[in-house]
């Protein structure tokens, strides 16, 4: 399979994934704006808030990746999808599998890694 099938492939998959996204986002907001706090004892309410905070947690991871998919797609219509944005060189198609919406190939990802917690821990000080 040449690359530019397997890219239009991993659109495919795109594609879906993004599909089964936005239903499981509208899902999860539809079952948080119906929760409703209609008293019981605190068991219940810490229960009840626990699996809220879960639940909002999941919709941020799910948003988050969205969000990414949605990037991806942007790339693939511009005609740079699967390029690394920062070496500019192809990013492996097996990276791409893994992670169809991958930005960077892994030596730049691994590069980007070493620098961000010297940059967080400097936000910190």
């Amino acid at each position: 399979m040449s690359r530019k099938e397997a890219l239009n492939k991993l659109r495919d998959v795109l594609l879906i994934r993004r599909e089964a996204l936005k239903k499981a986002l509208d899902g999860d907001l539809s079952m948080l704006q119906s929760l409703s706090q209609d008293g019981g004892d605190v068991m219940d309410a810490a229960m009840d808030t626990a699996q809220d905070e879960i639940s909002s947690q999941l919709v941020e991871v799910e948003s988050r990746e969205l969000t990414q998919i949605e990037e991806a797609l942007n790339r693939i219509r511009e005609g740079h999808y699967g390029e690394c944005e920062v070496c500019e060189k192809p990013i492996p198609l097996a990276r791409l599998q893994a992670v169809p919406y991958a930005i960077s190939c892994i030596e730049c990802a691994r590069k980007q890694e070493k620098i961000s917690p010297r940059i967080m821990g400097e936000h910190l000080s």
